[in-house]
């Protein structure tokens, strides 16, 4: 069996640490992480000149034509550089709903858009639950003059507070399954009735408390149909979990090279830390975990791009990458000992981040749920 990457991925991977090494520095990720906005404007600037905002459209909506497993490999790259800001809510969240379910006007004018990094996405799905189910939406869009009148609270809406435009799951028909009753929107970030709070999080990621009260909407905005928008969430969501659990890889390398590297240079005892055994298996650990979580994600990933049923794999890559990311975060924590709890080292970014990551999109215990139904049991 062949689990290489294309020659093409090869050149991705490898330009895109290139470019993050030189143009995204820990310095600037740390400046990031405080401001209120969470992103440079000149970076996203670059990187939509690179084409990786537009990597998975069309070449016909202004996007490169790449598979989702080129994307895949980006956010790699992305996750082991850490790069502060809005492309996954841009691309992965808003743009992959728009491809897979808005109308030819809304995809030829919205995903160009994000290609040239002129527009930037979110996903308004989360309530006071944090659950991913159809049955946690609680808030409504009811028909009026034309238009859908949304209320409601989101919750950890990511990258809001610089969005131009957020995609509001919303209830559309309150008898019957949930699932038959959901119904994606895409509002205007400055509509009147829309008031953004920025939360405080671990990760020092923008999310937001996004309030709808009585925010009009034109009818030809829903996106996928009325009614028809959980199914399109659960295609999107299984991407974005193997997207996430992508970069969540890249940032458990990072932690891992940087774990070894330092055991080889820090002495004690007039010898290298990493000629010590404990430190040695604690590396191994962290290979084994590194190791594993790339393949249960390529796999996934590999599935998904390919268009075959991967519910379980899916399931499976975020299970185990988001525990295996806080472990290898963890044990590096262990080598470099107290100097890697200080804010000036660039550990804690990591780990901070691996934290988060393990609970978005659903925990550990909710992706095994996910396995056993799978299981038929």
């Amino acid at each position: 069996m062949d689990f290489g990457l294309s020659e093409e991925q090869e050149m991705l991977r490898t330009s895109a640490r290139d470019f993050l090494q030189k143009e995204c520095p820990k310095k600037l990720v740390k400046q990031l992480d405080e401001s209120d906005e969470g992103y440079s404007p000149e970076l996203w600037r670059k990187m939509a000149e690179l084409g990786w905002m537009g990597l998975p459209f069309p070449e016909k909506y202004g996007g490169g034509g790449g598979s989702f497993l080129d994307l895949v490999v980006l956010l790699e790259a992305m996750g082991y550089n850490i790069v502060p800001g809005p492309f996954f809510s841009t691309v992965v969240l808003g743009g992959m709903t728009i491809m897979a379910a808005g109308n030819e006007e809304q995809k030829k004018g919205l995903l160009s858009e994000i290609a040239n990094g002129k527009r930037v996405l979110s996903l308004a799905l989360t309530e006071a639950s944090a659950k991913y189910d159809a049955a946690s939406i609680k808030t409504t869009a009811a028909a009026r003059d034309g238009k859908y009148v949304i209320n409601g609270t989101k919750l950890f809406v990511h990258d809001a507070n610089v969005a131009d435009y957020l995609l509001c799951v919303a209830k559309t028909k309150a008898r019957g399954k949930p699932e038959n009753g959901v119904t994606i929107f895409l509002v205007d970030s400055k509509t009147p009735g829309i008031k953004l709070t920025l939360l405080k999080t671990l990760a020092r990621d923008k999310q937001c408390e996004v309030v709808f009260e009585n925010v009009a909407v034109p009818k030809e905005n829903i996106v996928g149909g009325l009614n028809r928008g959980w199914q399109i969430m659960q295609d999107v969501l299984q991407k974005a979990v193997v997207a996430k659990c992508a970069e969540m890889v890249g940032g458990a390398q990072a932690a891992l090279d940087m774990a070894v590297a330092y055991a080889k240079e820090r002495v004690q005892f007039n010898r290298p830390i990493g000629s010590f055994q404990a430190i040695q298996h604690y590396c191994a650990n962290m290979v084994s975990d590194v190791d594993g979580s790339r393949f249960v994600t390529y796999k996934a990933a590999w599935k998904v791009s390919e268009g075959l049923p991967a519910a379980m794999d899916v399931a499976i890559a975020k299970a185990w990458t988001g525990a295996a990311f806080s472990r290898v975060t963890l044990l590096a924590h262990q080598i470099f000992g107290a100097v890697g709890f200080t804010m000036d080292h660039d550990l804690h970014l990591y780990y901070r981040r691996a934290k988060a990551g393990e609970i978005i999109f659903g925990d550990g215990a909710f992706q095994r749920a996910i396995v056993a139904q799978e299981l038929g049991l």
